[in-house]
């Protein structure tokens, strides 16, 4: 069995049936609705300041923005959604040690604004494709989703091996929800934005989630700083970059970069491995083997 075979086994069982068929699913009531209202109410500024998009991809009657965990203290219930997260890791981790956040951005569109381009979001990376799941996208609804107002574009069974093929996909799906909702589809999966067809704007949220080996979207270390993240539960810390990546990826002078959180780096600093179990396992029986030769070699002088 090849290792691509072993990890589509390993996510058989916990991924919601809908998510596997279909490449995406409805998680209806996923937060309250006052939550969402609350943290509409925060990010009506940035909104209003927000200029339209440049380029036909992201849309010129539409707005985007991201940083949003520095916009709204609001937006961390949703990046930490505990049933999200269980999907988004059922989902991804037989191809990763740890998930991090790979984007949030909010987004408006307009009257008069067209459907957005169909596109896969795992295209971002030049990998493997049909074999390998790189990041779930959560779209959260602000205002209701309807399909005149540009309600997300999913075109089901698209996902996966099905994303190298050239077939036809079909008719998309528009993807009515209300605020509070949770649309989740995975990289592979074939989407876009509906067009604008109503008087008033459609308001949504992305949040996106990557394999944490993967460079992300949105530079998460920039977009959140260390004297921004030590606001952070260390969870979410954790998701915006400030841990590693198991083996020693995205550490700082050999630490976790967590230590950045606390007081910085300690005047005299050594590096720390962070390994897999089955790579400490080697490791150790390497270095085992080494001081058992070192040792017969004294013996026989």
């Amino acid at each position: 069995m090849t290792a691509a075979q072993q990890a589509q086994t390993r996510l058989a069982s916990p991924v919601p049936s809908a998510l596997e068929r279909d490449g995406w699913m409805l998680l209806e009531q996923a937060i309250p609705a006052g939550h969402i209202e609350a943290l509409r109410a925060d990010l009506a500024p940035a909104f209003e300041r927000t200029l339209f998009s440049t380029g036909g991809f992201y849309g010129e009657r539409t707005k985007r923005f991201g940083r949003l965990l520095s916009r709204s203290d609001h937006a961390a219930g949703l990046v930490q959604q505990p049933q999200v997260i269980a999907i988004v890791e059922a989902a991804l981790r037989p191809w990763c040690d740890t998930v991090q956040l790979n984007l949030t951005q909010a987004v408006e569109i307009h009257p008069g604004a067209p459907a957005q381009l169909p596109h896969r979001d795992q295209d971002m990376w030049q990998g493997a494709k049909g074999e390998v799941e790189y990041l779930v996208n959560v779209m959260w609804p602000l205002t209701r989703f309807t399909q005149t107002n540009g309600a997300t574009l999913i075109y089901p069974g698209t996902h996966g091996p099905a994303a190298l093929g050239d077939r036809d996909p079909g008719e998309p799906v528009a993807i009515e929800a209300e605020p509070g909702s949770a649309i989740l589809f995975l990289g592979s999966t074939l989407h876009g934005g509906g067009g604008n067809r109503t008087a008033l704007p459609r308001q949504g949220i992305i949040v996106s989630y990557c394999l944490g080996w993967l460079k992300p979207y949105e530079n998460q270390w920039l977009a959140y700083p260390p004297d921004v993240a030590k606001g952070f539960a260390p969870e979410l810390a954790g998701l915006v970059g400030y841990r590693q990546h198991r083996p020693n990826l995205g550490n700082i002078e050999g630490l976790c970069p967590s230590v950045l959180l606390g007081d910085g780096l300690p005047e005299r600093i050594g590096a720390i491995d962070a390994l897999r179990p089955d790579q400490a396992e080697q490791v150790a029986a390497y270095v085992a083997d080494q001081k058992l030769a070192a040792g017969a070699e004294r013996s026989s002088r």
